[in-house]
């Protein structure tokens, strides 16, 4: 039986777990769950398994050095001199028991979506125990271990010889993703993100743009801080419309990074719900008109994980299944559940307040300078050269 949408999970993705004050927290992904069943939106029989992925598919990107000093970790046998040239032990990504086994399972949830789409039994799926974008092909970075979205890519590559358009919603810079395909003509990767002048990883300008035969196939929308949802969408649909106009994918991979969000600690762009509303709209409506609706979805970033992913990453499933929301409420049953272990009062409706946050007295200067940004970014696009061959 083909379906429209399948969701992968399971609850061994909470074992990636650096500590119980870090701020990447898996628990995000089971409140997600746990409110599509509330709503009535998943059904057992669109939950699929996740499998762990072996230690041949991580080397797809990772060197095989980094993967014995992760599986070394795990067991407590890497040293901290060791484990600091692989980016393991820093404040940002710390040291945990079963590390390996828990970064690999998921990158198997994403490697299983992918199957289940490009084995067309559904049309997408979302695996949202995904989306560590800052991982390296030897380096750990910015909370991410094993960079599974960069995985699949070369998977899809390898075994279903796609063209891929990668699409990156996170507030923080796809550097991983990007560096992997930087010279590679035939994946698209795009990052929408908060100006790296203020913001980890500090990487992704518009100049940015591929290296070799990839050149004009890595695209950057940095934003300035305090990006509302009216410039950001702008920007946004502008961009990935012509994007994917001109790359012309047979299969998009989309990560959903939900800390733009105006309520998130680490970031400052101003975003509500609305561009979460939109965001796979968007993606949605490309992948039926490029690929056959071929579209896997990770999540990403995300750290206010009370009142902000839950809602946004509930989005895209029902955005990708169609179901239609009858009114603006949260089911009760899950906030009454939740309330009881969240660190800030839940939100109760699926929509934002419009005092939300003070007017930003900046508005029209920042709309300005995006808007700059978006025709510097798509000039190489609308130009009659492309110059693919600069490096």
């Amino acid at each position: 039986m083909k379906h429209d949408a399948l969701f992968v999970y399971s609850p061994d993705f909470l074992t990636y777990k650096f500590n119980a004050h870090h701020p990447f927290n898996q628990l995000r992904v089971e409140m997600t769950y746990d409110l599509l069943k509330a709503l009535g939106a998943l059904s057992d029989q669109q939950v699929m398994k996740p499998r762990q992925a072996s230690v041949e598919e991580l080397k797809l990107i990772h060197h095989d050095a980094y993967i014995q000093a992760v599986q070394k970790a795990s067991q407590g046998l890497l040293s901290k001199d060791e484990g600091l040239n692989f980016g393991l032990g820093t404040e940002d990504t710390p040291i945990f028991p079963n590390m390996h086994e828990a970064s690999a399972y998921l990158v198997g949830g994403t490697l299983t979506a992918v199957d289940l789409v490009m084995s067309g039994s559904t049309r997408h799926a979302i695996s949202l125990g995904g989306g560590l974008h800052h991982g390296f092909c030897g380096k750990a970075s910015g909370f991410c271990i094993y960079n599974d979205s960069a995985v699949a890519i070369k998977y899809l590559q390898q075994k279903y010889n796609a063209r891929v358009l990668y699409i990156d919603t996170d507030a923080h810079h796809g550097d991983g993703v990007q560096v992997a395909f930087y010279d590679d003509p035939q994946i698209c990767t795009f990052s929408i993100h908060e100006t790296g002048r203020y913001l980890f990883p500090g990487t992704g300008t518009i100049n940015e743009r591929g290296y070799g035969n990839g050149y004009g196939y890595s695209f950057n929308l940095p934003l300035d801080a305090y990006t509302e949802d009216e410039s950001f969408l702008y920007t946004y649909e502008t961009a990935i419309r012509e994007i994917a106009e001109f790359f012309k994918p047979d299969v998009i991979l989309t990560q959903n990074g939900a800390d733009a969000h105006y309520h998130d600690p680490l970031t400052h762009l101003y975003t509500t719900m609305e561009t979460y509303k939109h965001i796979p709209k968007i993606a949605h409506e490309l992948a039926h008109k490029y690929c056959n609706g071929r579209w896997i979805a990770v999540g990403g970033g995300g750290y206010d994980i009370w009142r902000v992913v839950p809602r946004a990453w509930s989005l895209i499933w029902l955005e990708m299944t169609g179901f239609t929301l009858k009114e603006d409420l949260l089911p009760k049953n899950w906030v009454d559940k939740w309330s009881k272990r969240a660190q800030h009062p839940l939100c109760t409706t699926w929509s934002d307040p419009p005092n939300l946050y003070k007017k930003v007295p900046r508005k029209k200067e920042i709309e300005e300078k995006n808007s700059r940004t978006l025709q510097n970014l798509l000039f190489p696009i609308r130009g009659t050269e492309r110059n693919k061959n600069v490096t």
